[in-house]
């Protein structure tokens, strides 16, 4: 898949799944990869700058949290902002996908 696609969405996908239940980086990671059916496979370098910029702006929070492998991780859980951003997004993309829709089924001339 093109990067430029994912690019666009990767801020609502993030978004998307840290509304369901609070996820620490590597599970966002694989949980992407195995609902979009590896289409997405996001690298550490991708995620955490999205991470980061979402905690920056108040559409998520951080904690730590000891795993019952006693690992401590890091888990992100969404804020009320991040819901109300995850809206605007989920907005944005189906406005984008409904006219990129309309362009590719439009009619067909001659030429």
């Amino acid at each position: 898949m093109d990067k430029n696609y994912i690019d666009g969405s990767s801020t609502l996908l993030v978004l998307s799944l840290i509304s369901r239940k609070d996820m620490y980086g590597y599970e966002i990671i694989k949980e992407l990869e195995v609902l979009s059916e590896t289409v997405f496979q996001f690298k550490e370098g991708t995620l955490y700058p999205i991470l980061h910029k979402a905690e920056e702006v108040g559409w998520i929070e951080a904690y730590s949290k000891t795993a019952e492998s006693g690992k401590i991780r890091k888990y992100y859980h969404i804020t009320k902002k991040g819901i109300q951003q995850l809206g605007q997004e989920q907005e944005q993309w189906d406005q984008f996908k409904d006219s990129v829709i309309k362009v590719l089924n439009g009619p067909r001339y001659d030429v």
